[in-house]
Parts: C-alpha cells; structure tokens; sequence
C-alpha cells in the first residue's frame, strides 16, 4: 500500500481527526516508513493510535527535531497522565507577551511532569508484582534529573531521596537489623531480570540528585538518608559476583557521589566465616571493589569512563579509614623485593596503575596517582620508591612536590608507622636508579673527564631541565637516557 502523505498532511492542517486516526491506522498496519513530514503538532491531541503511529515515527531520527521540543514532549505527558491543563503550542511570535507567558506555562508544567512522576513511583513502592512501566517512569525521571538540573534539584527538595530508597528496597526485599544495617532475604528468590533493570535506574537517578552536593557539608537529615542508602548499596556490592555487570557499575558511580561520611559502612559489616578481613575489620566490600578495579584495568579500553570512578572511590576510601589504607596497601603495594624491573612492567595491579600515571589523559593519570600517593601516606620519598621517579613526576610537579617536601591533604589523618625495607631491597638499595625505579647495569661516571668549566655547564642546564620540569609535568618523558645517568649520580 502507497501511503497518502498528501491527504494525511491536509487532514492534519484541518484537525480532522477523525479522518487522521483512519489514515493512521492503515500506516501503523503497514509500518512502511518512506518519508517524513514535520506536520506532526497535532497528533498530540490525537488519541492511542496517534501515539502508536509516533512510536513507529521516531524510529527515524529525521522526524525527532519536532518531538523533542518542550510542547510537544509536554503533550506527550498530557496523554500519558503525567500532568494536566491545557495543550502546549509553540510560539509563532518570540518577541510578544505570550511567549513569555508560554515560557512560564512550560517551567510550570515541567514542575507538575516531575511531581507526577513522584506520585507514581511513590504509589508503586511495595506493589506485588509492580507495575509494568514503573521502569519507564523511573527511566523517564532519569533523563530529566539529568538533562535538567533544576528538576534534579527539585527532586531532591521533593524527598527524593527517601523515595528512591524505599523503591531500592522494594527491589532487593532487604531486612533490617537496625536503622542503618540491613542484609539481603535469605529466602528471597535472585534479583530477577526486571527487577535488576529498576535498580539500575534508581542507582542512575540517585547519582544525579547527590553527585552536585557530595562534596558540600551535609545536614543530619540527609546523612541520615544517605546512610540508608549506602546500606543498601553495601548488600549490592557484596551480592555482585559478576564483576561485569552492569549494577556494579552505577553502584560504584552512587558511591562516589555520597557524601565521604557515608563510607563508613562499606566497614560496618560483621564478620562471617569466610570473611575477607584486616584488623579484625570485616573488608568484603572493599575486596569486591578491589576485584572490581582489577577487572577494569585487565580491560584495556575506555580507561577513562571505566576506572576514574573506582580509583576515585578508593583513593577517598583510603584516606577516610585507614584499615582499608592498609588493607589496599597491602593487596596493590606489597613490600619491595624483586626492584629488577621498572614499577610500570608486568601484569600486577601495582604496574598497570603506575602506566596509568603517564597516560595522555589528565584526570585518568591524576586518579592513578592519587591513589598510589595516598597508600604511600602521602609520603614523597615513599612515593618515588615505589614508582619510580619519572613516573612520580608529574603528581609532583601538579602539588609543587618535586623538592621533596610532604604536603598532607587536610582530610588526611595518617598514622605515624614506618614504612620497613625488606632485606631483599637493603640490599639492593644503592644500585637503584631512583629514575627509573629499577636496579640497573654500574654506568659510569658522566661527568668522567669534564674539566671544572664543563661540570658547571652541564650542572646548569639540568637546573634549566628540572625548572622546565616543573613548569610542565609531561616533560619528563622526555628525558633522554644521559639525562637519567646524571639525575642517578645527583640524586645518590
């Protein structure tokens, strides 16, 4: 069957809908999508069959510009339920008072889209079985909280958080102990499918309403909400054992946006047969996130997007408590034995973080190395031995560190131990390049054979070499090998 466009675009411009719905109907039978009109405004008015015919319409990315507006997509809750009130139009005019007064209608109605979907979400906590759009609406909240901000920030005021809470808990059916522990129903059957792909969302929208205050010095009302919920993000992070799963993901990503104070019960968890602990300290949340890291890096892409929120969660985990300093101190920066190769070769998490600390990306190689430096207590001499100086540069240099003064983070509160050599490294100690990080071959003298004159030259221009290194932190890749012989016999 041709399609009419020419009758169906007539019908349209006379709002006869009756004869809409009939051309309608024979299109959504054909679903033969040839050619695109714009004259779309006012199906919106139309009925279930306009909205199939959309469906099948927006498929085509040449026909979203029209529905993508604020009126159209306005109308398109109208019909879903969302808000009430008049139909939405765009403005012919910009410049009259209406437009302004549409304008105000819009922010209005925006304002009644978000506290509809509230209503729903709300209605639908607790239902056995639930709903079958709440997906859709917690999906349609998140693209709002994240495409506008003013709606994120008007979810939060609405309670949001607490809501989202409670629908988290719906779908993981977890039992408390107290007001801030619970655990998972031992009886309650696996996370199904469709209650996995809730969870995602509301671990999406919670992301998006905390992540802009996470850094801000919280009320007691929102920790205390914010507790709640990082309890339950806790039982998510221990009942994930596949580590590539999506959930894994946005939990890690919700706990990098709450608030440091709430970290603390990634600890709270008693200890069970089988435990992985430190201290006495139950660690199998922290293990998990380890585990989880160690994925990411074996991954080999999208380094960036995949490992900036876990070594940023981990780095800040560090510095709040300090078992799981120790504990990930431990696991990634074990005491120095074999010093034969460089601190970036091999296939341990220690090497592959310490690549990441010259990687061309900015924020991915100041999160690996924050990371490193904070197991290190932020200690530079520890620093440079376990990464070697020209890997440590560029940490050194963002901080004005390269003197080797210790410049500790206000938040951190480091204990006083000392960091023991092995004997396996006492003995090799004079024989490492502090460059390089690694033993290398006895080389000789570079300044063997220079008259006084020519040892002051050369003595000058690495004065220039490191003035130029700390004016930029990249530099020192560039640094030759003769370079590196003269920093081995000055910095011995």
């Amino acid at each position: 069957m041709e399609i009419d466009l020419e009758g169906i675009i007539q019908c349209i411009k006379r709002r006869d809908t009756d004869s809409v719905q009939i051309y309608l109907q024979e299109f959504n039978k054909e679903v033969m999508l040839h050619h695109i009109h714009p004259y779309v405004s006012c199906l919106l008015n139309a009925n279930i069959v306009s909205l199939r015919s959309l469906r099948i319409l927006s498929r085509d990315k040449r026909v979203l510009a029209p529905l993508v507006t604020d009126s159209a997509l306005l109308n398109l809750a109208k019909l879903a339920g969302l808000t009430k009130g008049e139909t939405y139009e765009e403005p012919s005019d910009p410049g009259t008072t209406f437009y302004d007064n549409i304008i105000v209608s819009l922010a209005e109605a925006k304002a009644q889209l978000i506290n509809g979907l509230i209503e729903l979400v709300s209605a639908g906590i607790g239902c056995s079985p639930p709903s079958s759009v709440q997906f859709y609406e917690l999906r349609l909240m998140f693209l709002m909280t994240a495409l506008r901000p003013e709606l994120s920030k008007q979810l939060q005021q609405a309670d949001g958080v607490s809501i989202l809470t409670a629908a988290l808990e719906s779908c993981l059916e977890v039992q408390w102990k107290d007001q801030y522990q619970c655990m998972l129903n031992p009886v309650a059957p696996p996370i199904s499918l469709d209650a996995s792909q809730r969870i995602i969302e509301i671990l999406k929208i919670l992301f998006n309403i905390t992540f802009s205050t996470h850094r801000l010095e919280p009320t007691e009302v929102s920790v205390m909400e914010v507790i709640k919920v990082s309890a339950q993000i806790k039982q998510l992070v221990l009942v994930f054992t596949s580590l590539v799963h999506r959930k894994m993901h946005h939990t890690v990503n919700l706990l990098s946006a709450l608030p440091l104070q709430c970290l603390d019960v990634l600890l709270n968890v008693p200890l069970m047969p089988g435990s992985e602990q430190f201290n006495g300290v139950n660690m199998d949340c922290v293990h998990k996130l380890l585990l989880f890291m160690e994925r990411r890096l074996e991954q080999g892409d999208k380094f960036k997007e995949k490992l900036t929120p876990i070594l940023n969660l981990l780095t800040e985990s560090c510095r709040a408590h300090r078992e799981t300093r120790k504990y990930l101190r431990n696991q990634i920066l074990p005491p120095l034995r074999d010093v034969s190769q460089r601190p970036e070769e091999g296939s341990t998490v220690k090497s592959r973080i310490v690549r990441l600390m010259t990687h061309l990306d900015t924020d991915l190689k100041h999160c690996a190395a924050d990371l490193i430096f904070v197991l290190c207590k932020e200690n530079v001499r520890r620093f440079v031995k376990y990464t070697g100086y020209g890997n440590a540069a560029g940490l050194l240099a963002t901080r004005g560190l390269l003197g080797g003064q210790t410049t500790l983070s206000v938040s951190a509160q480091y204990s006083s131990d000392s960091d023991s050599d092995t004997e396996e490294y006492r003995r090799q100690k004079d024989r490492i390049n502090p460059v390089t990080g690694r033993v290398e071959a006895q080389q000789p003298d570079p300044m063997e054979g220079m008259s006084e004159e020519e040892k002051e030259e050369e003595a000058k221009r690495l004065i220039k070499l490191f003035s130029k290194l700390s004016r930029s932190e990249n530099f020192i890749i560039c640094l030759n090998q003769r370079v590196s012989g003269h920093l081995h016999h000055l910095l011995q």
